[in-house]
C-alpha cells in the first residue's frame, strides 16, 4: 500500500476529506456559513468602508475569504493580509506588500503613505477599487485599528478608493467595541459572528465533505456523528480533527463504518488534542474519565476490535 494512502482506499475514496488546510472545494454551505458570506458580498458591493466577520478558531472563516477572493470581479484589486502586527508604519507596511507595492526599506511614513495614495488614484483613474482584507485581524493592537481607519479617510465623497475587511477571532469583536475605537466602529458597515455548528449541520458537514471526496456520505454512523459534535462543540477544524482519527481507527479494525465506539476510543486514547479535557488515572493507565466540550462526562469501556 502507498505509505500516503492511509485510508483512502479503504473507503473508496479519492482523497482525504478532513484535512485541517482551508480548501474551498470542500466548502459546506450550512446556513450560518451562507449568512456570512452574504455580509461579506455585501460589504463589497455596497462599497462599506469597513466588513467585520468574526468566529471561533477553526470556523471556517479563511475558507469563506478564498471563496470571496476567487468570486471578486476585474475592476476589485484585493490585497490580503494575514496575521499582520505592530504598530505604526508597520501596519502601512504590511498593506503595501499586500499590495504588491514596491517602496524603499528606508522610506519614512510620510513616504510610505504617498506610496498608498498614489497605488489607490491609480487603481480608480483605471476603474478599479482596493478591497484590503485582514485575516486574524485581533492580533492587530489598538494603534493598528486606528491606522487602519485612519485609511478609510482617504475616501471622499462618492469616491471609494479603499475598503476594509476585518476578519478575526471573537474578542476582535470586543476590541472594535472598545469606548476608544467608536470611531472606528462608527465605520462599519456589515457585520456578522460565525457560530459554531449544531449537531445536525455537523452531521451534514461530515457527511459532504466525505461526498466531495468520493464517499457516499454515510461512512460515519449517526450516533458517530453525535459524538464528534459533542466532542468539538461544532467547530469545524476540530471536527476534521476528529473524524480524520477515526477513520483512521476504522481502517485498522478493517471496518467500513465509523461507529460512536470508534470514535469513543480515539477520545480515550488521547490522540485528540481537541477534546475539552481528559482525566488520566495513574501513569501507564488508560484514561478513567472523558469530558466533552459540553461538559458531559463518558466513563471508560472496554476498546473494540
Amino acid at each position: 500500500m502507498n505509505s500516503g494512502d492511509l485510508y483512502i482506499s479503504h473507503f473508496g475514496l479519492s482523497e482525504r476529506p478532513f484535512t485541517l488546510l482551508p480548501d474551498p472545494g470542500f466548502l459546506y454551505w450550512s446556513s450560518q456559513h451562507r449568512h456570512a458570506f452574504s455580509i461579506l458580498e455585501f460589504g463589497v458591493m455596497s462599497h462599506a468602508p469597513i466588513t467585520l466577520i468574526t468566529g471561533e478558531i477553526g470556523s471556517g472563516k479563511t475558507t469563506l475569504l478564498q471563496q470571496l477572493i476567487s468570486q471578486m470581479e476585474d475592476n476589485v484589486t484585493t490585497g490580503l493580509v494575514s496575521n499582520a502586527q505592530g504598530g505604526r508604519g508597520e501596519i502601512l507596511q504590511w498593506v503595501l506588500n499586500a499590495l504588491n507595492v514596491s517602496v524603499d526599506s528606508q522610506s519614512s511614513y510620510v513616504q510610505l503613505f504617498q506610496a498608498l495614495m498614489d497605488y489607490l488614484i491609480g487603481e480608480y483613474a483605471a476603474g478599479r477599487r482596493v478591497v484590503l482584507i485582514f485575516d486574524e485581524a485581533q492580533n492587530l493592537s489598538r494603534e493598528g485599528l486606528e491606522e487602519l481607519r485612519l485609511l478609510t479617510n482617504i475616501n471622499s465623497n462618492k469616491d471609494e478608493l479603499i475598503q476594509l475587511i476585518l476578519v478575526g477571532q471573537p474578542e476582535l469583536q470586543d476590541m472594535v467595541l472598545h469606548p476608544q475605537m467608536r470611531q472606528l466602529a462608527q465605520r462599519v458597515a456589515a457585520s456578522f459572528h460565525l457560530p459554531s455548528m449544531d449537531a445536525e449541520t455537523t452531521a451534514g458537514y461530515i457527511a459532504h465533505r466525505l461526498r466531495v471526496a468520493g464517499g457516499t456520505g454515510q461512512e460515519f454512523a449517526t450516533d458517530a456523528c453525535a459524538l464528534v459534535h459533542k466532542a468539538t462543540g461544532g467547530v469545524p477544524r476540530l471536527v476534521n480533527q476528529l473524524c480524520e482519527f477515526a477513520m483512521l481507527y476504522t481502517w485498522t479494525d478493517e471496518a467500513r463504518t465509523v461507529t460512536a465506539r470508534i470514535v469513543q476510543n480515539v477520545l480515550r486514547d488521547g490522540v485528540f488534542f481537541g477534546a475539552h479535557a481528559l482525566s488520566e488515572g495513574a501513569e501507564g493507565t488508560k484514561p478513567q474519565m472523558l469530558v466533552l466540550r459540553d461538559g458531559q462526562k463518558i466513563p471508560p469501556e472496554e476498546k473494540t476490535g
